[in-house]
């Protein structure tokens, strides 16, 4: 299909050695970049082996999973596409993003984080769109797995159908403020089994109650604790993650 558009490439040399470096959808800042400087409409971000998206509006502005998400799930529910009136994302997206969909009568069921786990939960609850807050996005009635190239479609041409520029129809809700605090500890030990952080957690999260999410789990891949907390009030936040740390450090 020929949309008419001009396509401007970026990091599309590859030597063997710069995958994904300072480009794609891990690196998008030259993306921005480049829409202002050529006056673009959208820009379209993937990684190496493109399972991944993020896009970029007219303004330079990032747009990430969970807004693509709610834009694709917007549309089709309009369009009477969805099925099970349900959004499939993990624990890192975003309470606004949840609470987006309320409000147009979808609800959002968390998976744990993997696109793995987002598939199951997806057969689970008989949902055709899933996926993360990094940009992996399923849509089951298309493929199995996360497909950025099908992705970027879907929000292209949302775009092109409501006749609005990209900021308009992507930028559904104000994210909640949201910070990742990563803490290396050493091989053998469980500092999420000390007294300590689990008093700490415990404790950020009688103080954030409802207006806020605390997640706090070791890597699956990296000897790291990631410490999630989002809430209303970012300098709260930032005071309850370092409690956190805090208590994981021994400090």
């Amino acid at each position: 299909m020929n949309w008419g558009a001009e396509i401007i490439p970026l990091g599309v040399n590859p030597d063997g050695f710069n995958i994904n470096r300072d480009c794609g959808s891990t690196h998008p800042e030259s993306l921005c970049e480049a829409v202002i400087s050529h006056n673009a409409d959208v820009g379209i971000a993937l990684d190496g082996d493109a399972d991944r998206l993020i896009m970029c509006n007219e303004k330079g502005e990032i747009t990430d999973g969970d807004q693509l998400m709610a834009m694709i799930a917007k549309y089709w529910h309009k369009k009477g596409l969805m099925s099970g009136k349900t959004v499939v994302a993990t624990d890192m997206s975003n309470l606004a993003f949840e609470r987006y969909l309320e409000t147009i009568g979808l609800k959002l069921h968390r998976a744990k984080i993997g696109d793995r786990y987002v598939a199951e939960a997806m057969r689970e609850t008989g949902s055709n769109i899933g996926g993360e807050q990094s940009g992996h996005i399923i849509m089951s009635d298309y493929s199995t797995t996360g497909d950025g190239i099908m992705a970027s479609l879907q929000a292209l041409s949302v775009m092109l159908e409501e006749g609005k520029k990209f900021s308009e129809v992507s930028s559904l809700f104000t994210p909640m403020p949201q910070i990742l605090h990563n803490i290396r500890y050493n091989l053998g030990e469980n500092p999420l089994e000390k007294d300590a952080v689990k008093q700490a957690i415990a404790k950020a999260e009688k103080q954030l109650g409802k207006n806020g999410r605390i997640l706090v789990r070791k890597s699956g891949t990296e000897p790291l604790i990631r410490i999630m907390v989002e809430g209303e009030n970012e300098a709260e936040i930032q005071w309850l993650v370092q409690m956190i740390a805090e208590a994981v450090e021994g400090n």
